[in-house]
């Protein structure tokens, strides 16, 4: 998965007025709270790779 493709999850995936995940709710019609689990793990990712390119600089 590239940048670009994270950056389209979190574009879909925002929080909606009421709290609930939109993207979960327009897509799967599920009431998810807001971060859900897509979010989650993007946001994850891209914490990897700045730790990732941190390091690498650290060097």
């Amino acid at each position: 998965m590239n940048g670009g493709q994270e950056q389209a999850i979190l574009a879909v995936h925002v929080r909606g007025l009421d709290g609930i995940c939109v993207g979960c709710r327009a897509w799967w019609a599920r009431l998810t709270p807001y971060p859900c689990w897509q979010v989650d793990w993007v946001t994850s990712r891209q914490a990897r790779a700045i730790t990732v390119r941190f390091l690498a600089g650290a060097r």
